[in-house]
C-alpha cells in the first residue's frame, strides 16, 4: 500500500493539492482503504485510478477508482467495537462526497469522489446501501497505478 500512497501523493501534488492539505490526507486515506479492500478481500491485483475534474485547485472534484478482477459486489458491514477490521467502506461512506461500484470487464471498480471545495466531513456515518454505478464524468484528467 505504501507505493500506492506515494503514487497518489505525487499525482495530488502534480494537480496542485499539497501533501499537507486536509484534502490530500483524506484522499490518501480513501485510496489506502479501497486498495487494501481490493487486495485483501479479492486476492486479485488492483488497479488504482485517480481522475481530476477541470478547474483550479480550489474547484472541481477528485475521483478515485480501484478496479479488481473479482465480480463479487462489495459487502459493507458493521464492525463491533473490538473488531480490527470491517470499517473500510464505512470510512469511505463518511469521508467521500459520493461513492459506489460498477461492473468492469470480468471484475468491478469501486469509486469515490471528493469535491475539492467541500468542507471536511465531521465523522464517518454508518455504511448504507452502495450507491448506484455512475459513469466517470467527462472532462477528467486520468492517472493510473497497478497495486
Amino acid at each position: 500500500m505504501g507505493r500506492a500512497r506515494r503514487w497518489a501523493r505525487s499525482r495530488l501534488a502534480g494537480s496542485g493539492i499539497g501533501d499537507d492539505e486536509p484534502l490530500a490526507e483524506t484522499l490518501v486515506l480513501l485510496i489506502s482503504e479501497l486498495v487494501t479492500n481490493a487486495v485483501v478481500h479479492t486476492g486479485c491485483p488492483a488497479v488504482l485510478r485517480m481522475l481530476f475534474g477541470p478547474g483550479a485547485a480550489e474547484a472541481g472534484m477528485v475521483r478515485v477508482e480501484v478496479a479488481d478482477g473479482c465480480a463479487r459486489p462489495p459487502q459493507p458491514r458493521r464492525a463491533a467495537g473490538d473488531d480490527t477490521g470491517g470499517r473500510g467502506l464505512e470510512l469511505v461512506d463518511g469521508l467521500a462526497d459520493r461513492w459506489g461500484w460498477k461492473h468492469e470487464g470480468a471484475g468491478k471498480s469501486i469509486w469515490c469522489e471528493v469535491d475539492r471545495c467541500a468542507a471536511p466531513h465531521p465523522s464517518p456515518s454508518p455504511a448504507g446501501p452502495v450507491a448506484p454505478a455512475v459513469p466517470s464524468p467527462s472532462g477528467l484528467t486520468p492517472g493510473a497505478y497497478t497495486a
